[in-house]
C-alpha cells in the first residue's frame, strides 16, 4: 500500500507536484523562512497577521462614535507636527501632535458638540511637520481616503477630509462575490474611458451604461483599472500618488461602493489592479519625502528610484511599509467590497529587488499578502502580472509558494503581435502558436488573453488595426484559439470585445490635451450598419459557451494536430473538438481529424455562421459519424469541411 507523502513544512512542499525544483530547495527553504521570520514576528508584536493588515483603522484619520477625530501618522524624521485644514484656519498652533517612541504622531479633536464633528465633511485638511534643519513642511496625510484636484486653482492635489452625513454613506446590499476561481472571463476595464464621450467618464456612467454590457457579453469578473488615486491621468493609473484614495477624478467614494454592490447584484467579481510595486515621485500630492526623507516607505538612494518608471521603490523589509501595504489591500477588500486583486508588476518586485539580494524581502511582503488574503477572504482572487514565469509563484503559500491563484500568460499577446509585424498569414506557424498558448506550468493557472491594455497603448497597434485589411474572422480565431486553448482563465480589455479601431492616448502635452483617443467608442459596436457587430456577437458566443462547457477549468487540452502546410490546428478540451483552419484561402473538404471518444458529433459553433458575418458554408445540422480507426494518435476519425480562415467545434 503506498504511503501519501506529507507535506514539508520548511517550503519545499512545492517539490511534490514539481521534482524538477530539487536543485532550488535551499532557496526555496531560505525564502520560506524568511517569510516565517516575519510572520512570526508580526504574530508577536502585533497580534497576528489579520490585525496587523487592519492598520486603516487606527492610522490616518479615525471619527469616534462622538464625532471626535483622532489622527495618527508615521513620520519618524519629524521633530513637530500639526494638524490644519480649513476646520482650523490652517493654524499650525491648533492641533498639535505628539510624537511616540516608534515615530508616530498623534492627535485628537475633539467634537463641535456631542455627535458634531469640528471637521466639516469633505473639507481640505494637511499636516504640516518641523524638520531638524528647522524648515517646515506641509504633507497631505498618507492614509487619506480621498484628493480632488482643482486645475483653476492648481494642478496640485489636495487632501478633503471624507466623513458624509450618516444617510448619504452608501449601504452595502450584497457582500462579497462568492464565485470560485475556476473559469475566470475577465473584462479589464478603465473607468475614465468608459464611453465614448471626450472626456472623464465617471463611475455613474460605467455603473448604468457598461455593467450591462458587460454581463451580456457572458464576462463574469472585471479587473478595475486606475482606481487608486493618480495625479497624472496619462499614468493610466500605474503612478500612484494616494493608496487609500479611490481616484476623484470619476465620482465620489460612495459612487464607487455603489458601482461595485451593482456588480455584485448581476453576479459579477470585481478585482481591483493594485499598484504595490512602486509610487509616484511626487511630493506635495504623494507619499514620496513624506518626512522629509526619501526612505520613509521607500529604499534611500539609487536603490530606492526605478529608472525606467521614474518612480520610487517600497522598502518590504521594513514593518512599518509592511502594515501601510497589507493595510491597504484590507481597506480595499473591506471598505470598497473589491473581491481580490491584480498585482501589477510583480516581475519588477521580484527582480529588481532581486528577491535574494534584499533577503527575499519582496517575494515575503507577497507571500504575507496572498496568505493574509486567503486566509481572511476565502474566496478572494489574487493574480499576477509575472513576464519571467518564476516557478511556484502561483502555489500556496504553505507549499512554499508564493500563493498567487493565476498568473498572466504575457508571452501570447507578443505572439500576435510579433507574427502579424513580421510574418505574412502562409508563413505563420502553427506549432509556435501550439507551443505559445500551451507553454505554462503544469498545477499553476494561467490568464490567457490576446491583448490587454498593454497592447492597446499609443505606439502599438491593436490586433484589429494589425487585421483591418484581412477578415474579421482572423481576429475570431486568434481570439478563440487563446480563450480555448491558452490557460485556466480569460481575459479582454474593454473595446476588444468587438474589434475597436484606435490605440489609447490619454490627453497630454504632446497630443493638445485631447480625450479622442482616450474613449471606448461603443456607438461603433451598437451601429447596425457596420461591421463591429459581429465580432462582439462571436465574443457573446464563446464566453456564454465557456459557461456551459466549462473549458478553462478542464484539464490542458490534447493537442492531435499542428499541420504547417494546411496551417490546421486540431484539439479536444472539456469534451468538445475544435478545428482552427489558419490558411489565409484554402479550404478543404471531407478533412479528416482525430477524436479520442467515438460518437455522433453536431456543430457547436462556427464562425462561419451568418451572425458573425460568415457566409454560412457549414450546415449548423449536420451530422458527423466516428469511424473506429486510429488517426493523429487518436481512437477514431471524423471527415469535416473547414474552410479557410475558420473555426469549428463540434461536440457529442
Amino acid at each position: 500500500m503506498s504511503q501519501v507523502q506529507q507535506m514539508p513544512t520548511d517550503g519545499t512542499g512545492v517539490l511534490l507536484s514539481d521534482p524538477w525544483l530539487e536543485p532550488f530547495s535551499p532557496a526555496l527553504r531560505k525564502r520560506y523562512a524568511a517569510y516565517k521570520k516575519q510572520l512570526d514576528e508580526i504574530e508577536a508584536h502585533e497580534g497576528g497577521l489579520a490585525h496587523f493588515s487592519e492598520g486603516y483603522k487606527s492610522m490616518g484619520l479615525q471619527v469616534d462614535e462622538n464625532g471626535g477625530v483622532r489622527y495618527r501618522e508615521w513620520a519618524p524624521n519629524a521633530t513637530q507636527a500639526r494638524l490644519i485644514g480649513e476646520f482650523n484656519n490652517w493654524s499650525h498652533t491648533a492641533n498639535p501632535m505628539t510624537k511616540s517612541p516608534y515615530g508616530v504622531w498623534e492627535c485628537y479633536v475633539p467634537p463641535k458638540s456631542p455627535g458634531v464633528c469640528a471637521i466639516p465633511h469633505d473639507s481640505m485638511i494637511k499636516i504640516s511637520m518641523t524638520l531638524p534643519s528647522g524648515d517646515s513642511i506641509d504633507r497631505i496625510p498618507v492614509w487619506i481616503s480621498r484628493v480632488t484636484q482643482d486645475l483653476s486653482i492648481s494642478p496640485i492635489y489636495e487632501g478633503r477630509f471624507w466623513n458624509p452625513p450618516r444617510e448619504q454613506v452608501y449601504q452595502f446590499k450584497h457582500g462579497h462575490s462568492t464565485r470560485s476561481s475556476e473559469g475566470l472571463k475577465i473584462y479589464e476595464a478603465h473607468i475614465g474611458i468608459s464611453s465614448p464621450n471626450m472626456r472623464v467618464t465617471t463611475y455613474k456612467e460605467f455603473e448604468e451604461d457598461v455593467l450591462p454590457r458587460i454581463k451580456k457579453l457572458g464576462y463574469n469578473c472585471i479587473q478595475m483599472m486606475a482606481v487608486m488615486e493618480h495625479a497624472y491621468y496619462a499614468s493610466f493609473g500605474y503612478q500612484v500618488t494616494n493608496f487609500f484614495a479611490a481616484s476623484s477624478r470619476y465620482g465620489t467614494p460612495e459612487e464607487l461602493k455603489s458601482l461595485i454592490d451593482k456588480a455584485h447584484e448581476m453576479g459579477l467579481t470585481v478585482l481591483l489592479d493594485v499598484v504595490h510595486s512602486h509610487a509616484c515621485k511626487n511630493i506635495l500630492d504623494g507619499i514620496n519625502e513624506f518626512d522629509g526623507t526619501d526612505h520613509l516607505y521607500f529604499h534611500g538612494g539609487a536603490k530606492g528610484k526605478h529608472e525606467l518608471w521614474d518612480s520610487r521603490l517600497f522598502n518590504y523589509g521594513h514593518h512599518e511599509v509592511l502594515r501601510f501595504l497589507l493595510s491597504n489591500l484590507r481597506y480595499w477588500m473591506d471598505v470598497y467590497m473589491f473581491d481580490g486583486f491584480r498585482f501589477d508588476g510583480v516581475t519588477s518586485m521580484m527582480y529588481t529587488h532581486h528577491g535574494i539580494g534584499t533577503g527575499f524581502s519582496a517575494m515575503v511582503y507577497l507571500m504575507l499578502a496572498n496568505q493574509m488574503l486567503h486566509e481572511i477572504y476565502p474566496n478572494v482572487i489574487t493574480i499576477a502580472e509575472d513576464v519571467s514565469g518564476m516557478p511556484t509563484l502561483g502555489r500556496p503559500v504553505y507549499e512554499g509558494g508564493v500563493g498567487f491563484d493565476y498568473r498572466l500568460s504575457m508571452a501570447v499577446p507578443d505572439m500576435w503581435i510579433k507574427m502579424l509585424k513580421e510574418l505574412s498569414d502562409d508563413q505563420w506557424d502553427m506549432g509556435n502558436v501550439v507551443h505559445t498558448l500551451t507553454n505554462r506550468r503544469h498545477l499553476e493557472k494561467s490568464v490567457s488573453y490576446a491583448e490587454s491594455h498593454d497592447q492597446a497603448l499609443v505606439g502599438d497597434k491593436t490586433l484589429a488595426f494589425w487585421l483591418m485589411d484581412k477578415e474579421m474572422y482572423d481576429y475570431m480565431s486568434d481570439l478563440f484559439i487563446v480563450h480555448t486553448l491558452g490557460g485556466e482563465a480569460y481575459l479582454n480589455f474593454e473595446g476588444n470585445e468587438f474589434g475597436h479601431p484606435e490605440w489609447m492616448d490619454f490627453p497630454r502635452e504632446g497630443n493638445g490635451n485631447s480625450f479622442a483617443h482616450a474613449r471606448r467608442q461603443f456607438n461603433l459596436v451598437d451601429d447596425n450598419l457596420l461591421r463591429y457587430k459581429y465580432l462582439n456577437e462571436f465574443d457573446v458566443a464563446m464566453n456564454w459557451l465557456e459557461d456551459k462547457y466549462k473549458w478553462l477549468s478542464a484539464p490542458q487540452a490534447y493537442v492531435s494536430l499542428k499541420n504547417e502546410n494546411d496551417k490546421v490546428i486540431v484539439f479536444e478540451r472539456a469534451g468538445l473538438l475544435f478545428i482552427f483552419n489558419f490558411h489565409p484561402s484554402q479550404s478543404f473538404a471531407d478533412y479528416r481529424v482525430g477524436v479520442e471518444t467515438p460518437g455522433e458529433y453536431k456543430v457547436i459553433l462556427s464562425s462561419d455562421e451568418k451572425k458573425f458575418g460568415g457566409h454560412e458554408r457549414i450546415d449548423l445540422n449536420g451530422r458527423y459519424f466516428t469511424t473506429p480507426m486510429e488517426w493523429n494518435g487518436r481512437k477514431n476519425w471524423i471527415q469535416v469541411y473547414t474552410p479557410a480562415r475558420t473555426v469549428l467545434v463540434l461536440g457529442l
